[in-house]
């Protein structure tokens, strides 16, 4: 990343977007109250859709600050970031403007990422370089019923691109509340064309019907270039996936974190992303996560007890798994003790981040406010 910052290079123009120079115009910041602090923030009114950047040219966006007035977890679900690449009328970027920048549940912690961060817990910043050949256009919408105040500094440069190997950046939000049991949860849709799946960031809500058991045994499964009722890729299990292991602390690593760790309320936060093992499709993509969890055998057998929605996977027998999925096990105070693995229903959202050879993608439309918000945590 920072092998090159020697070199010049000499056909790009560094130019920025800020509520003091709209247009990214050169020699034109600042202008605003004689030179002195102008017009520090834009304002959207409620059920008003604002441009927070449209600039035409061929360039690529380096980075994007942000905060905005109101960081409770409804208005950062109630907010809507889009992003129209090379004047496409479809977004290539659609989702709650907190999800979007790794803010799991609309919830807002500090953390640090390559793509992604939030120093103190009061501010959004991407790092993902997100090219454009002809324009390049964000709105912000406020599907709130307040107005709010915008800060945004949007960092780009303007250069040549070459349009036979230049990928389109993409971010997909999805919410399941309730997950389908025994139903791997959609954390990307199939995508058709070529590209790089880059990652995503999730957010869970535990029903508490399941108390404080352990949710995170799913496996995330990566289905490439046609694969059929089976993925290419498959992890071991949630917290493997994002690299820690037997359980899922709150921490904050540069491809791999957890921001939120919450095992008493069952809310997590935490984000994977594959910049050192790439993962690349050629024809289409589609990832998908069990929502998977573990008990012991008397612990399962309450759970179970309060009408809790349960599909009994596996049986870790010191070290060796007993298959149980396909039989007609049942589990009972007799059966072997043990640690048992179990599908089970709880609330999912994620935005998974790619990159495509197309500046819009048939993946379905991001819902209204009112079901971004409804039943989640805090709203």
């Amino acid at each position: 990343m920072f092998d090159t910052l020697y070199q010049m290079e000499r056909n790009s123009l560094t130019r920025s977007v800020t509520p003091e120079n709209p247009g990214g115009l050169k020699g034109r910041a600042g202008m605003e109250n004689g030179g002195a602090k102008g017009r520090a923030f834009g304002t959207v009114e409620a059920g008003e859709t604002c441009a927070l950047f449209d600039i035409t040219g061929s360039g690529v966006i380096n980075r994007f600050w942000m905060t905005v007035s109101d960081r409770s977890p409804s208005m950062l679900r109630s907010l809507k970031i889009e992003m129209f690449w090379d004047d496409s009328e479809k977004p290539a970027v659609s989702a709650p403007l907190g999800d979007f920048f790794c803010a799991g549940l609309g919830k807002t912690a500090p953390f640090e990422s390559f793509l992604f961060s939030n120093p103190e817990g009061r501010s959004f910043n991407c790092f993902a370089q997100m090219p454009f050949l002809s324009a390049a256009r964000i709105t912000l919408t406020n599907e709130s019923e307040k107005r709010i105040n915008t800060y945004y500094d949007i960092a780009y440069t303007l250069k040549e691109l070459d349009k036979d190997n230049t990928l389109y950046f993409h971010c997909f939000w999805n919410r399941e509340n309730k997950t389908r049991l025994a139903g791997d949860y959609c954390v990307l849709g199939r995508v058709a064309g070529a590209g790089r799946f880059l990652g995503a960031s999730f957010g869970v809500a535990a029903d508490k019907i399941y108390g404080n058991s352990w949710f995170g045994e799913g496996e995330a499964k990566f289905y490439i270039d046609g694969d059929g009722e089976f993925p290419t890729l498959c992890g071991t299990g949630t917290e493997d996936f994002i690299g820690s292991a037997w359980g899922q602390g709150r921490f904050s690593n540069m491809t791999q974190g957890s921001p939120i760790a919450d095992g008493e309320s069952g809310e997590f936060s935490f984000y994977r992303f594959h910049l050192h093992d790439p993962i690349f499709f050629h024809r289409d993509i589609r990832v998908t996560i069990q929502n998977m969890g573990g008990a012991m055998r008397d612990d399962l057998l309450a759970i179970m007890g309060r009408g809790a929605a349960c599909k009994i996977v596996s049986r870790d027998a010191g070290g060796s798994f007993v298959k149980l999925y396909q039989t007609d096990f049942t589990l009972t105070a007799d059966s072997p003790d043990g640690w048992y693995n179990f599908y089970r229903e709880d609330d999912y959202s994620s935005a998974a981040y790619f990159y495509l050879d197309r500046p819009f993608s048939e993946l379905p439309a991001l819902p209204g406010a009112a079901e971004r918000v409804a039943g989640a945590p805090g709203m």
